[in-house]
Formats: C-alpha cells, sequence, structure tokens
C-alpha cells in the first residue's frame, strides 16, 4: 500500500475501532484498557507482543506507519549463526532456530536460508579462540580453515597471512522484512492490535499505566519498551536514562565484477571479519542475494545520530565507505571498490553491547528491552519471549544477569 493509502486508512481506523478481528468484532475504543501494551514494532516489539498476545489483550504502538525503514528491523536480510564470543548468546540461540523455524511453519513463509558463516580473524586473535571454544562446547556444526584453505574454497577472498577461519555450519540468512510482517501478522491473528503512525508523548507510571500518544490515551497493568534508538526518548518520561550510544549504520551493496562471484546461489557464506576487540567485528557481509549481482559488506559501527536527525546526518561524506573501500580491494578484490548501492539503518548500543532485558528499576510493570547492539534480529523470538514472561511475572527461561539494568550503577534522572 502506498503512503497515502495508510494515512487513509489509519485515518478510517481513528474514527471508529481501533482494530477488528476477522469477524469484525471491535476490539477497543481509541481511548480504552488493555492488559499489556508494548510501545515499538520493530522486531524485538512484534515479538514481544506476539509472545503476549497468546496470553493476555496487547496492544502495539509505533509512531510511524508501518512498515517502515526509520529504526533497526528493515531491509531484507540479516545473519543469523550460533558463533558468539559470549556464551549466553549461543546457549539461546538453539531456541531462536526452532522458533524461526516454527514462524516458518505457522506463516507457510520461507524465513531462512542456510549459508554458513565464515569468521575471519587471527588464529591467536582471544575473541576468535573464544568463538572456537563455544562452537566446541556447544556441539555446533563447525570447520576450521586456514589462509590456504580458505583461498582454495573461496578463490576470491584473499585472505593476508595469519588469517584463520572458522565455518559455522548452522549459519544462514533471515528474510528480515518478511519475517517482521509474519510476526505481526500471527500478533493480530491472536487478537493483537496494532495502533501506528502514533507518536508517545507521555507515560504516566501507576498500577495501570497510562499512554498518551498523538492519538489516543490507553491504560495497561503492564508496559514494555522496545522503542530502539527512541528508548532514552520514552525513558525520560518515566525517570530513567540508560548508556545507550544511537549509530547510523552505513548499508553498502558492492557489484560483483564477474557476476555469481560471491553468489548465494553459488554458495557463497556470510561472513565476519574481527578484530582485536573480544566484543566486537569489524566488517559483515552477506552473499549476492536481495540485489542481484550485489553483495551486502557493512562496517560494523557507524557514528553517533540522533535518530530523529537520521537522514541530515545521513547526507555528509562517510568515513565507513572508505574504511570499507580498502578492506574489499585487499581481501575481496572480485568486487567493484565503489558501492552500487548505499543505504542506512541504527543501532543502539551499550558499553558492553550486551542487551537490557529487565524491569525499571522503580516500576516493576515496565519492562525495558534495549541495547541490542547490532547483532539483536537473530535473537528476537528469545528476547520477546523472556521480555513477555517478565510482564507476566514468570521465571525467565534463561539467566538474565547479564542483561539487568543494575550493571550500570545509574542513578534516577527525576
Amino acid at each position: 500500500m502506498c503512503h497515502s493509502g495508510r494515512v487513509a486508512a489509519s485515518q478510517r481506523q481513528r474514527s471508529g475501532c481501533v482494530e477488528r478481528a476477522a469477524g469484525g468484532v471491535c476490539k477497543m475504543s481509541v481511548q480504552g484498557e488493555v492488559d499489556t501494551i508494548v510501545i515499538g514494532a520493530g522486531i524485538q516489539g512484534s515479538y514481544t507482543a506476539y509472545h503476549l498476545s497468546k496470553h493476555s489483550k496487547t496492544l502495539l504502538i509505533d509512531q510511524f506507519a508501518l512498515p517502515h525503514a526509520r529504526g533497526s528491523s528493515h531491509g531484507q536480510t540479516r545473519i543469523i549463526r550460533n558463533v558468539y564470543a559470549k556464551t549466553y548468546y549461543t546457549a539461546m540461540m538453539t531456541e531462536c532456530y526452532q522458533l524461526w523455524k516454527q514462524l516458518e511453519a505457522e506463516t507457510n513463509t520461507e524465513l531462512f536460508r542456510p549459508t554458513g558463516l565464515l569468521v575471519l580473524g587471527k588464529e591467536g586473535n582471544p575473541s576468535f579462540q573464544t568463538m572456537k571454544s563455544t562452537l566446541i562446547d556447544n556441539n555446533v556444526p563447525m570447520t576450521t580453515l586456514t589462509s590456504a584453505d580458505v583461498s582454495k574454497r573461496f578463490p576470491a577472498v584473499q585472505l593476508p597471512r595469519g588469517v584463520s577461519a572458522l565455518l559455522d555450519k548452522t549459519a544462514g540468512i533471515l528474510y528480515a522484512d518478511r519475517a517482521l510482517k509474519n510476526v505481526q501478522d500471527l500478533f493480530r491473528r491472536f487478537g493483537g492490535i496494532i495502533r501506528d503512525g502514533e507518536k508517545v508523548v507521555q507515560i504516566q507510571p501507576s498500577d495501570l499505566v497510562t499512554v498518551t500518544t498523538t492519538a489516543g490515551i490507553y491504560r495497561a497493568k503492564r508496559l514494555v519498551i522496545t522503542a530502539g534508538p527512541w528508548t532514552n526518548k520514552l525513558l525520560n518520561l518515566v525517570g530513567l536514562q540508560l548508556p545507550l550510544e544511537t549509530l547510523k549504520i552505513t548499508v553498502c551493496y558492492w557489484k560483483e565484477k564477474i557476476p555469481g562471484t560471491y553468489g548465494i546461489s553459488k554458495g557463497f557464506p556470510c561472513f565476519m571479519r574481527i578484530n582485536s576487540d573480544p566484543d566486537v567485528h569489524e566488517f559483515y557481509g552477506l552473499p549476492s542475494n536481495e540485489y542481484p549481482g550485489l553483495m551486502k559488506v557493512c562496517y560494523h559501527s557507524g557514528s553517533r545520530a540522533d535518530p530523529d536527525e537520521r537522514d541530515v546526518s545521513f547526507q555528509r561524506p562517510s568515513q565507513d565507505v572508505e574504511l570499507l573501500r580498502d578492506f574489499l580491494s585487499r581481501e575481496f578484490p572480485g568486487l567493484d571498490p565503489n558501492p552500487a548501492v548505499v543505504e542506512s539503518c541504527m543501532y543502539t548500543n551499550t558499553p558492553d553491547y550486551d542487551f537490557i532485558l529487565d524491569h525499571h528499576p522503580d516500576h516493576k510493570n515496565i519492562i525495558v528491552g534495549a541495547g541490542f547492539s547490532g547483532h539483536g534480529f537473530k535473537l528476537a523470538p528469545v528476547v520477546g519471549k523472556v521480555l513477555s514472561e517478565l510482564c507476566l511475572g514468570e521465571k525467565p527461561s534463561y539467566d538474565l544477569s547479564p542483561f539487568k539494568i543494575c550493571r550500570f550503577h545509574l542513578k534516577s534522572v527525576l
């Protein structure tokens, strides 16, 4: 649907019911009460709302008309992988793979395509060694390759001397836009309500949380905030600020000099090129797929940007493109060193690159899911499950100590 069509549909909804079930029954009025409100309809919020809708009446709010490309969940593809330097993520990924497969079955839609993932790094790199140990300890199918092995198996990759590779055989590509739409469709199927194009302007904590948007007032027993780069702007309304850094990421697609060289149909895998920092990797790439003949390769960092001003900052020259050009010229010479397509995305990073999955320190019926630090999409099924468990007062399925707010020793902003 075109933008004007979505606006018209949204206006028609606001004149009467918020959303109607398949039988045409009005679920709630413009001003109403539900069990749970989730703010932010990216992949984390949508999966949280999906899990909650199985147990309670749930409202999902987003400030933009859906679908949109303003936050962190848009785009055709994401990497899914078991390999991590931190074992608790690998432990979560076992269930994530199962839940993604379940979503495929429930929606009769292909969401995952196996490709494998090459982790490229120096053998002495602590992060490289930890990732290798994590795969071994969790019995994840893998192979280790020398630089010579990589060159023989993937001739279009030229690694410097001393660089080795791990091949996570379980990894692949998630079809992101498709996955997000299907989660939201299932949420509606379970009776969930979506209000898009409504910006939250006020949150009043209480036993019944009151959320005021540009179009209505809603009350709920519980509130979940999964607003990506807008998280602190909303938390400011409830007296909390987290150490979140919002970054604009340059997403580049590079033309193959010889079509098919790095193609998914030719069996080329995804890759990560890690540096000496144990918590991050510098570059990552996906085989040519979404744009025929173009390979997606990005720098896993970016420049600070206010999410409401990302398009302004996007007009400025980016050093990221230069870093990528240099890297690709050295190690992926089969790509044209000038990007054919340049897009953008937002990361919301924590200082330790771990997520925040916790109650508000002062309001236990407000739950925060934030700081996914550029590696959260693949984990959304379990993140949504955990956030719903926190909402419902159930015992979390995983140890959430790495994701607690108290690790930052914050002070109230009230």
